[in-house]
């Protein structure tokens, strides 16, 4: 990486392996920050010369092919980067939100066809640290777009020789694909083409589900299924035909993931206890305390208290805050089993695996077997 112009000396891959976990820590917040600041720079620069469109002189046809060609930025890069830019001209607060990196330049982009005179400073204000799904929401509430209706089609079958898994040949899709935003003028982007329905020889499917903010209580989902899901939904649409006539997938999709959800939940937490069988379990616990100590088993009871205690995220906290996860989430003992540590709720805590090997590895060391203490009297 070459030396900066304030005269700190360049960072290299041995050198960065010299420093302690906290300088290490420090260098990247002070790189991070002075990429914000050089990116604001940066966006004022080609607004300005957007304005004068300079590009013209050095051979370009428009700024987003001089952002490609001649400052070797990415498609991707250049479309944001011309979007933030036009909008910072507009509204030079944005540069400030940049640097202190309270909005991305994806925010920027996404923002800039609804920022006005009157709403800008609101709408940036509430964007303020926003990821580009919660942005999406908040665009998706101010400007609602009308549900879309159920589709289904088969999609066209892909050959590779690279991939061995099945083709998956059917898709389903609860409401139709909404049309991408036009990209700015001067650009160069050339438009997507707009879906037709219908099977396009040699077309790349992208089977990856997407999930879009439609308004505040409406959201497009797009999956691809295999012939089997296909003739599941359908069998579904068949038997549901009396309370829902016209088959309608996302209802059905609504009422099996609630059935799913409640499945898993009792599968990861266990069935609640009736309060009769709850209290004879205490009392079981209280008259033989040892018999708890010696299983890593967790009670039902103890579960359950600490996933609604925790929110269904993990708890551990941070020099930076507590970390967001709620996915693959385990049970920690805060005092480890091996070392005595008791399943009850105060030693019981949510832990997303990576924290949970993390705080493993701080106490037995990185990699070491964790074996369980001995101990004396009855198991």
């Amino acid at each position: 990486m070459a030396g900066r112009a304030s005269g700190r000396p360049s960072m290299t891959t041995n050198s960065a392996a010299r420093l302690s976990n906290r300088e290490l820590l420090d260098a990247m917040v002070r790189t991070a920050r002075d990429e914000r600041q050089t990116t604001a720079e940066l966006l004022t620069l080609l607004a300005e010369v957007d304005a004068r469109r300079l590009y013209l002189s050095e051979g370009c046809s428009s700024l987003f092919t001089y952002c490609t060609r001649v400052l070797h930025f990415s498609e991707h890069a250049a479309y944001h980067r011309i979007e933030a830019a036009r909008a910072a001209r507009r509204f030079p607060v944005i540069l400030e939100h940049v640097v202190t990196g309270e909005v991305t330049l994806t925010t920027a982009a996404m923002l800039r066809p609804h920022l006005t005179e009157n709403n800008h400073r609101a709408l940036l204000e509430a964007a303020r640290h926003k990821t580009k799904k919660e942005v999406e929401y908040q665009l998706a509430c101010l400007a609602p777009r009308p549900a879309a209706s159920t589709m289904i089609r088969r999609l066209p079958d892909t050959k590779s020789t690279s991939v061995t898994h099945p083709v998956r040949d059917a898709a389903i899709a609860m409401g139709a694909t909404p049309g991408l935003p036009e990209p700015p003028a001067g650009t160069g982007l050339v438009p997507a083409a707009k879906t037709t329905g219908e099977p396009v020889c040699g077309q790349i499917v992208d089977s990856r589900p997407k999930v879009t903010a439609l308004a505040s209580d409406r959201y497009l989902l797009r999956v691809t299924l295999s012939t089997d899901a296909h003739k599941t939904l359908r069998r579904a649409q068949d038997l549901m035909r009396h309370t829902i006539p016209n088959g309608d997938a996302a209802v059905i999709v609504e009422r099996a993931l609630t059935l799913l959800v409640d499945h898993l939940e009792k599968a990861k937490l266990g069935k609640p206890r009736r309060a009769a069988a709850s209290r004879r379990h205490q009392a079981q616990s209280q008259r033989r305390p040892d018999r708890t100590r010696s299983s890593r088993h967790i009670p039902t009871d103890v579960r359950r208290a600490v996933w609604a205690r925790d929110q269904g995220r993990c708890a551990f906290i941070g020099s930076r805050g507590r970390c967001a996860e709620t996915g693959g989430l385990e049970f920690h003992h805060l005092v480890p089993f091996a070392r005595g540590g008791r399943a009850a709720v105060s030693n019981i805590a949510l832990r997303c695996r990576a924290h949970n090997q993390y705080e493993g590895d701080l106490v037995f060391g990185p990699g070491q077997r964790r074996k369980p203490a001995t101990r004396s009297g009855p198991s």
